[in-house]
């Protein structure tokens, strides 16, 4: 290979698609570097790493992202411990869906000045000579390191796969997880934030489109719950921890019934509390036809805010209602379920239920004894209401063993 040739291709002369493949398989580690050091690994301790695979996502992160490890845990984990609050670092709640989108990456470098963040959450990441004199120290060095052996890979062409990788996580991790990821797609848990799952399967974010499954179950080390859902990022764990690399340590767990039980135990009690999110999710499904028959009677007399509305709207207005604790919802549709709850004492019952059940796991400080007769109670008083779908949730829950 003479000079020229060298300048015009690199060392590697590809197809136009051979550049495509290789731009997206290198993307591709470095959101797998993401997802399993970074995320699962490092800020939630869902799974250890063997020192091999642990050092070398940190290198390549270094190398695509510039990312320093201990500022990425720091505001990851307090996005969770002040989600949705004025202290959390990127929510399109706070700062608005097109901002969060559009500058993500510019809400994360601020964030990461900030010392009491990184005193805070930034505990347990990795301290060692490399992390204090080399990743930390030289952090957009990495990236101008890939920059030069791009260029001497694949000639010119390289600066625009280093381009590419580059913009990829500041794109998808900053601005469509962290942005899209509050504020569209579908929920299987009601928890105390705007999380969803953009997707069952996006396997170019390596499972991190399970966003809603992720916050009901933050420490878990995989993100799938239904069997639609492909977590990418847990089987690339399984084929490290098969051969020795990783080891799991929390995993969400699946829940199981016992359909011959017929009054609440210490197994009911804790099986309810580890699925608690699920649970209210559940409950607003199964009393979805009721309050649907009853929105319509309130319609026809033309009496509560719901009389107003499309018959559809009102009653997802109301599951909103009935899967929202009272201090998620705005001033506005708080005093439209006031009003609402004024005009049905069957509506009122749902929903008063439905909070009561919500209380029962904020309740820390009571015995196991308590809140098994606290559970039994709420059941026989739900299925004393006559109400049929409360009846027949009030069994089920029952059976959760």
């Amino acid at each position: 290979m003479n000079i020229s040739d060298f300048l015009a291709t690199g060392l590697i002369d590809l197809p136009w698609w051979g550049y495509i493949v290789v731009a997206l398989a290198l993307t591709h580690v470095t959101i797998a570097s993401v997802t399993i050091f970074l995320h699962r690994a490092q800020a939630h301790r869902g799974l250890d790493l063997h020192p091999i695979p642990s050092h070398f996502f940190r290198f390549w992160l270094w190398l695509t992202t510039g990312m320093v490890t201990k500022e990425w845990v720091s505001i990851h984990r307090k996005h969770h411990a002040k989600c949705e609050t004025a202290e959390d670092p990127h929510s399109p709640m706070i700062y608005g869906i097109k901002k969060v989108l559009a500058e993500g990456a510019e809400l994360y470098r601020a964030e990461s000045k900030n010392a009491e963040t990184m005193e805070k959450y930034g505990h347990g990441t990795p301290d060692d000579w490399m992390e204090r004199n080399v990743y930390s120290r030289f952090s957009w060095q990495g990236a101008g390191l890939m920059l030069v052996t791009n260029l001497l890979l694949f000639g010119p062409i390289g600066a625009t796969i280093w381009a590419v990788q580059m913009a990829w996580i500041p794109f998808h991790a900053a601005g469509i997880i962290n942005g899209i990821g509050h504020f569209w797609g579908y929920r299987h848990y009601t928890v105390n934030d705007t999380s969803t799952n953009i997707t069952p399967i996006a396997f170019w974010i390596g499972g991190e489109e399970l966003h809603n499954n992720h916050h009901a179950f933050p420490t878990s080390a995989r993100f799938s719950m239904r069997w639609y859902e492909f977590d990418l990022g847990w089987l690339y764990i399984n084929i490290l921890k098969f051969f020795g690399l990783a080891t799991i340590k929390k995993v969400a767990p699946r829940p199981r019934f016992d359909m011959n039980k017929v009054v609440c135990d210490a197994e009911t009690v804790q099986a309810v509390i580890a699925h608690r999110y699920e649970i209210v999710t559940k409950y607003a499904k199964t009393l979805k036809s009721t309050c649907k028959e009853e929105i319509a009677k309130l319609r026809q007399n033309g009496s509560s805010p719901l009389a107003t509305m499309r018959q559809g709207k009102a009653v997802r207005n109301f599951r909103h209602w009935l899967r929202s604790d009272a201090e998620q919802l705005s001033a506005e549709h708080r005093a439209s379920l006031q009003e609402t709850l004024k005009h049905s004492n069957k509506l009122e019952t749902i929903y008063a239920f439905r909070q009561e059940l919500a209380k029962l796991w904020e309740r820390s400080t009571l015995s196991k004894e308590e809140l098994v007769a606290k559970l039994e109670d709420w059941c026989k008083r739900a299925e004393a209401t006559g109400i049929a779908q409360l009846q027949q949730f009030s069994r089920q829950l029952r059976s959760y063993a």
